[in-house]
């Protein structure tokens, strides 16, 4: 379960990469007859707007889901967040979200930039320090 899937209509391909979720379902809340967990494929991207489905796979708080306009390439996730502007978000019963570019330094030393979304773990169970893998929600 690993392989990013896609999953296009005429305007727009949406990327999934389940390694990277979260499970925060902001997608299935926010657009509940595209992103249906419990169909396959669970993605029904001809079931809303593409507007519409744009913006729902802009929310999503892992990078998980990204997009592309069909003919031109892979969108940035993060359109809305200024490079320079950092923004952090508390989800209730799960990660801490960091919205910008942001270094981590490692306590190995080695230190990795990151451009979109950076969920860490609050729990303390992830399989990916310091970064959340979704295992609070397995509890």
């Amino acid at each position: 379960m690993g392989t990013a899937k896609e999953y296009s209509n005429s305007e727009v391909t949406v990327i999934w990469k389940p390694k990277l979720c979260i499970h925060s379902a902001k997608c299935t809340h926010n657009l509940p007859e595209v992103f249906k967990p419990k169909v396959r494929p669970w993605i029904q991207i001809n079931k809303a707007e593409t507007e519409r489905i744009i913006d729902t796979v802009k929310a999503c708080p892992s990078g998980a889901l990204s997009y592309y306009m069909n003919g031109i390439g892979e969108a940035e996730v993060d359109t809305e967040v200024k490079k320079d502007m950092t923004r952090i978000e508390i989800m209730e019963n799960g990660p801490l979200l960091v919205f910008g570019t942001i270094t981590v330094k490692h306590d190995d030393g080695r230190e990795e930039q990151k451009t979109k979304t950076t969920a860490f773990c609050r729990c303390g169970k992830t399989g990916n320090a310091p970064f959340c893998d979704g295992t609070h929600i397995k509890q």
